[in-house]
């Protein structure tokens, strides 16, 4: 959203002694204002291409996206104030894994309350995963956009908003 304003304008101000400057100061003609937020997702998984490409696309659709690279990091960031929407959760990952972080996070109150997303190479079938995660959907990598971007404006509340076309990102 963009608005218009008009041109430069006289600014009266004093300096240290009291004496009064007059300057003319152009004034800012347009200001744009950020788009509305669709939801803030966290991305935990150890592959640093997948995470980027993601937070990219999904930056570019709204989002605002944090990372953590295991989770042991996810639980930190959580524990430390990062309040989000929705967390995208890779499977397997050195650490601490995806099974370990969700019974986490389950048992923390804090915590249970906030939807996952399970996003992963594993092989393991879409049912299995989303009943042993307590998941709101399992989706598997080589990532299909226009699904991943519907459930996530699914889980963020705004499955109101157009789907874009659907490819992949692996």
């Amino acid at each position: 959203m963009i608005f218009q304003g008009v041109g430069p304008k006289v600014v009266q101000t004093r300096d240290r002694t009291g004496c009064v400057m007059t300057e003319s100061r152009r004034v800012r003609t347009t200001v744009e204002l950020p788009p509305e937020v669709a939801g803030k997702i966290l991305m935990i998984d150890d592959d640093f291409a997948v995470v980027e490409a993601a937070a990219d696309f999904l930056e570019a659709e709204g989002f605002h996206v944090a990372s953590a690279c295991n989770g042991i990091d996810a639980l930190n960031q959580l524990r430390s104030g990062l309040r989000v929407d929705a967390i995208v959760l890779d499977v397997m990952m050195p650490l601490m894994d995806g099974w370990d972080f969700r019974a986490a996070q389950l048992a923390d109150p804090a915590l249970r309350d906030t939807p996952v997303v399970i996003l992963t190479a594993s092989g393991f079938a879409r049912d299995t995963l989303r009943q042993q995660f307590k998941a709101h959907d399992a989706l598997a990598k080589p990532i299909e956009l226009g699904q991943f971007l519907q459930t996530l404006r699914e889980v963020c509340g705004r499955s109101d908003v157009p789907q874009t076309p659907s490819t992949a990102l692996s």
